[in-house]
């Protein structure tokens, strides 16, 4: 269920609106930028990776899966979201948002919009294109 279609253009959405970064920023990043990682949780612990030939995460990156935003198939109320996500960061911390290849990355940043928050930072290429440098440092576990 969708409900009723509305004009993305009338909630201030237009196409390149959102910030993004390449992966020499998300590595060289400032304590106050935190990678919060839209995967499924045992993708994000490496116990599991369907796609890429790495396994695990962004070092330093916290897990928020995408479908958390979600209650029967919709976004969550505003004031719940900002709960929710006011428990995963905090004071003075802003996200930069990953998740596999930018996709689910971009539910949060939408999300995160709905609860208040200023539009955040996204790392596009994500997983895939952080673990497809072998250079690249990979964490595993929680």
């Amino acid at each position: 269920r969708t409900g009723e279609r509305r004009d993305a253009r009338a909630a201030g959405w237009r196409p390149g609106s959102v910030p993004t970064v390449d992966a020499d920023a998300v590595a060289a990043r400032d304590a106050g930028l935190v990678v919060v990682d839209a995967r499924a949780p045992e993708r994000f612990r490496g116990e599991v990776e369907p796609l890429d030939a790495r396994a695990g995460h962004i070092p330093g990156a916290r897990n928020r899966p995408f479908a958390l935003n979600l209650e029967t198939g919709r976004f969550k109320d505003a004031a719940r979201l900002r709960a929710e996500w006011r428990a995963l960061l905090r004071e003075g911390e802003r996200p930069l948002l990953s998740c596999g290849s930018g996709v689910t990355a971009c539910h949060n940043a939408l999300a995160l919009v709905q609860a208040g928050w200023p539009m955040p930072v996204v790392f596009p290429p994500s997983w895939s294109g952080w673990s497809s440098d072998p250079r690249r440092p990979v964490e595993t576990g929680g």
